[in-house]
């Protein structure tokens, strides 16, 4: 699958009308890591990906408190050791408000769209 550009993200989120009430910005890029939680070596990982509940989950993120705009891109298949797991963005009004949906946001996707094994 094709990857997502941040950047583009972000222009678009500014040129949208209404962007004035933006304050913020925050991106998250989740990268495969060369070791496990555990501290074991970790060669690839296994992802697959819910698409219809990504889409869900990034409809419930546009209506938390402050929030303006978001986007989100998951990747699947056998990811080496510094490949793209996923990138969310969360526009809105307050740091505040942002930081916490950005969270809540990667925690659920991570949770509730991705399945994943490491291969060591």
């Amino acid at each position: 699958m094709s990857t997502a550009d941040v950047d583009d993200w972000i222009r678009d989120v500014k040129a949208h009308p209404g962007s004035a009430a933006i304050g913020m910005i925050l991106a998250h890029q989740g990268i495969v890591r060369g070791t496990s939680r555990s501290g074991e070596p970790v060669h690839r990982m296994m992802l697959s990906a819910d698409r219809d509940r990504l889409e869900s989950a990034l409809a419930e993120a546009r209506t938390w408190p402050g929030v303006f705009a978001v986007r989100g891109w998951v990747n699947e298949g056998s990811l080496a050791v510094g490949d793209d797991i996923m990138k969310v963005l969360v526009a809105g009004d307050i740091r505040d408000n942002v930081f916490a949906a950005l969270q809540r946001l990667v925690s659920l996707i991570k949770k509730e769209v991705l399945s994943e094994s490491e291969a060591r």
